[in-house]
């Protein structure tokens, strides 16, 4: 209809408008493109094009939301991507972080041979253990997490993307000590900040990710603590550990292997931006396990 505004008006105005309000003028190009539900490229030779009421509303609503109270646009789509690929997220799931990525692409890289089986530890949305068992189809892969949406989320994406992992509920190990499951790698990006830290996280952040996928105690280290101490019970002779860390936190996460596997080869690997993001070693000479 004549009276429809062009895309391109109506783009410039949601931007101007999350501008005004120390949002991110890109939001409005995420959500518009959601909302008409078109790829990138065919949002991009649309911008002349008229925007029909039944998009506009919906649209509008939701950069008003963003605006007002930061509610991530994965929360608004509910979707993000990983890896190059879709995933379901909600409130029950700790948003993909670029970081993570990188998790994959070192453990990709450098993994010598394919695993044999592989735990994903706190798994949330399934970003992990899915990638892994697409670039890994012949490892037997098992993802843990203590929240029962989040693994609902988790495996409506293996649904969805073909991915064969076995989800179990418990806490950190304790589902693979019950069942005697030994890994040949465990990877895991837990909950490592500090909750005297949440002040200074973004409002997109700390108002939404779930809790117990973002703070830990002992400054940040409380997870990390608590799986290294158990890995004994779940780790095989040789096996590899992968774990992305606070981009403080490389030492400690390091000290608290190599008091637990003293012979081990422990790396601390920095992101793209050079900050230590990953810590990786290979176990040696496990202890006996805790009973």
């Amino acid at each position: 209809m004549e009276n429809e505004p062009k895309q391109h008006e109506v783009l410039r105005r949601a931007s101007l408008f999350l501008e005004k309000n120390n949002r991110e003028a890109k939001v409005a190009e995420l959500l518009l493109q959601h909302y008409l539900d078109v790829s990138r490229s065919t949002f991009f030779m649309m911008m002349r094009d008229p925007v029909p009421e039944t998009v506009l509303t919906p649209f509008h609503q939701a950069i008003k939301q963003h605006a007002e109270t930061g509610v991530p646009v994965e929360h608004l789509t509910g979707h993000a991507y990983f890896y190059g690929r879709e995933f379901h997220v909600n409130a029950h799931t700790l948003i993909p972080r670029p970081e993570t990525e990188e998790l994959i692409q070192h453990i990709y890289q450098t993994v010598p041979k394919e695993p044999q089986t592989i735990v994903d530890i706190g798994t949330g949305s399934g970003i992990i253990a899915v990638t892994l068992a697409l670039l890994f189809p012949s490892a037997t892969v098992y993802a843990t997490d203590i929240s029962q949406e989040a693994l609902d989320v988790a495996r409506q994406n293996a649904e969805q993307l073909g991915a064969k992992v076995i989800f179990l509920q418990g806490d950190y190990l304790e589902p693979l000590i019950e069942q005697r499951i030994q890994a040949d790698m465990v990877v895991s990006n837990p909950p490592y900040i500090a909750p005297d830290e949440k002040l200074w996280l973004a409002d997109t952040v700390k108002n939404f990710d779930p809790e117990r996928a973002l703070f830990a105690g002992d400054h940040g280290l409380g997870a990390y603590k608590q799986i290294i101490s158990r890995l004994p019970n779940v780790i095989k002779q040789e096996g590899s550990v992968v774990f992305e860390i606070g981009h403080q936190q490389g030492e400690a996460v390091k000290s608290l292997l190599q008091n637990v596997f003293p012979k081990s080869d422990v790396a601390i690997i920095p992101d793209i931006n050079g900050k230590d993001r990953i810590v990786s070693g290979v176990l040696k000479q496990a202890p006996t396990p805790e009973k």
